[in-house]
């Protein structure tokens, strides 16, 4: 259990999908569960086997499948909180692919577009 104090700016949007972490230290790869995402972040399952670490980067690959094809987030992501099973990633780098199909997500899966204007001014902040 960790000391994780949340402090959430971005809507979290639950998500089923494989996903896989890899560290780059040793390229071992895991497969995990993604269980929400946002602008800013995801929450996958803890895989058994891996010795993950706080504010450790590793590689996440999201796989997201629709509408009859398959689409590959990737990105570099470090660990912030990890309980319950559970790990928290906050994105370091993605490519411009990875962040449009990202956004494009959020939008699609948050219905409101003042609360996506918000998330969008939010996350502006955490960049600069």
């Amino acid at each position: 259990m960790s000391n994780y104090t949340e402090q959430r700016h971005f809507s979290r949007i639950p998500f089923d999908a494989e996903a896989r972490i890899t560290d780059p230290q040793n390229n071992a790869t895991y497969t995990v569960r993604l269980l929400d995402i946002s602008l800013k972040g995801a929450l996958t399952t803890q895989p058994d086997a891996a010795s993950t670490e706080i504010n450790k980067t590793y590689q996440l690959e999201l796989s997201l499948s629709g509408s009859g094809n398959e689409t590959r987030l990737q990105m570099e992501a470090s660990i912030v909180h990890m309980d319950d099973g559970r790990i928290g990633f906050q994105y370091q780098n993605m490519d411009l692919d990875t962040a449009a199909h990202l956004h494009r997500l959020v939008e699609l899966n948050l219905g409101d577009e003042k609360l996506m204007e918000r998330e969008l001014a939010e996350l502006a902040k955490f960049n600069n």
